[in-house]
């Protein structure tokens, strides 16, 4: 097994309060990776940390063999949705992410229209994005997420705001990626896309990550919940 992620002894608090406590994990090379979890659970913190936008107070996270925050600030090798994506509200999908390229110089034209078109979104629609439904503007961060091509997508909720046809179109996009062999952690209330997607499973409770190793069906808030 070759990991691409390995968060080790990592621990971090905010104002006394212990969000991450010692998590070890060490997250499979070309795989999905489901992580579930009640809100305020510590999924999107661990999420932040090993993209380089939160520091743990202890311990270490390395991808692609670098250590975050020593070797590298953010990895180049990861593309992200975390919480609601931003856009700037009066321009096009393809402004928004022609500026958000030209930031890194890494890409042009062929590859923002690729990825636009890659969700179902139109690379020639002049339409503002504040006026996209949360639906559309999801596609448009999984978009984002994916245009500079790199091998680990950190997925905070992508599905939320698609209808039924929408849910089921991004599973697609998902596992077309994983074709492609990137490897993407998802995080996700619904036990449907869990079971679904992932090859792996981590719950995360009170700042601790345990694997599971069988997730039963239904209403994941309602399973959590009997856990107790």
């Amino acid at each position: 097994m070759e990991s691409i992620i390995e968060v080790q002894d990592v621990t971090k608090t905010f104002k006394g309060t212990t969000v991450l406590h010692q998590i070890n994990v060490s997250f499979e090379k070309g795989k999905i990776h489901g992580i579930i979890g009640r809100n305020g659970s510590g999924k999107t913190v661990l999420i932040k940390t090993i993209c380089g936008l939160i520091h743990p107070d202890q311990g270490r996270v390395v991808v692609d063999g670098k250590v975050i925050g020593k070797d590298v600030d953010f990895p180049e090798s990861i593309g992200a949705i975390i919480e609601a994506p931003g856009f700037l509200p009066t321009v096009s999908a393809y402004r928004n992410l022609s500026y958000l390229a030209s930031l890194r110089r890494r890409i042009g034209r062929d590859e923002i229209r690729a990825a636009i078109s890659f969700v179902g979104l139109d690379p020639d629609d002049k339409k503002a994005v504040g006026k996209y439904s949360l639906g559309m503007k999801q596609r448009l961060g999984l978009a984002q997420a994916i245009m500079e091509d790199p091998s680990i997508l950190l997925l905070d909720e992508p599905m939320n705001g698609l209808d039924n046809s929408g849910v089921c179109e991004m599973r697609n996009y998902l596992l077309q990626l994983r074709k492609r062999e990137k490897t993407i952690l998802l995080v996700s209330h619904s036990l449907e896309d869990i079971n679904t997607l992932c090859d792996s499973v981590y719950e995360m409770d009170h700042g601790v990550l345990t694997e599971k190793k069988h997730i039963p069906s239904g209403n994941l808030d309602r399973t959590l919940e009997d856990q107790l």
